[in-house]
């Protein structure tokens, strides 16, 4: 007889109904799973972004539009859109317009998501040449970590979460230190100096960019939170 595994327990909604910065930095360290065929996909979210309605960098600034009508939901809604063609993953907070986007993961594995679910992440997110990437570097993006997954924007924008097929669970992990910096990809003019990105310190080199790269500097650059 083949024993059962144990069954995730879903974050509930009233985790993610707070301040965007506050739910950026507390969502570090919880996995993010995702039922594919059966398999639970799972990853630890080691880098976020939050975003406000008030300030430029946020989609919500350009306006409501109902492609965008996630972003005005309760918090704990699903966000999704396509960010330089691939699938990108957000969730509300509180207050219209207010969000938090997942920058990158690492692959998690435990008794829930076991070597065949990341052997099926692997396949989903092969390299440019088709070969399988290094765990270090298969969800270290937010439209990678969306591929291995499996998540895409026409099964999941503006829903909610699934417990039965897409949850965040807090597996008991704790984040021991974060940087707090500023977000990637913002044009000039549209806030991009607001500190707004978060990311676990343990997990660093396998982010979408490295804050502690080389010539970084603590204080000027970037701000280890404990």
């Amino acid at each position: 007889m083949t024993e059962s595994r144990p069954v995730p327990i879903a974050l509930p909604h009233a985790f993610f109904d707070r301040d965007a910065q506050e739910l950026a930095r507390d969502l570090l360290g919880k996995v993010i799973r995702h039922k594919v065929g059966g398999l639970w996909l799972s990853a630890r979210i080691i880098e976020t972004e939050a975003y406000y309605f008030a300030e430029k960098g946020s989609h919500a600034s350009l306006g409501y539009t109902e492609k965008r009508r996630a972003l005005f939901l309760d918090g704990g809604h699903i966000y999704m859109y396509y960010a330089r063609g691939g699938d990108s993953l957000n969730f509300s907070a509180q207050g219209p317009g207010n969000a938090v986007l997942i920058k990158s993961a690492y692959p998690w594995v435990d008794a829930i998501s076991g070597p065949d679910s990341l052997a099926q992440m692997l396949l989903n997110n092969p390299d440019a040449q088709g070969r399988p990437r290094s765990p270090q570097k298969l969800c270290a993006g937010q439209t990678l970590l969306c591929k291995a997954l499996g998540l895409k924007v026409p099964d999941w924008d503006a829903k909610r979460f699934d417990p039965e097929r897409l949850l965040v669970e807090d597996v008991g992990v704790p984040t021991v230190n974060v940087i707090q910096t500023t977000r990637l990809g913002i044009p000039l003019g549209r806030d991009e100096h607001l500190p707004y990105r978060f990311v676990d310190a343990a997990y660093a080199p396998w982010c979408t960019r490295n804050p502690l790269r080389r010539g970084q500097v603590e204080g000027r650059d970037y701000f280890l939170l404990c």
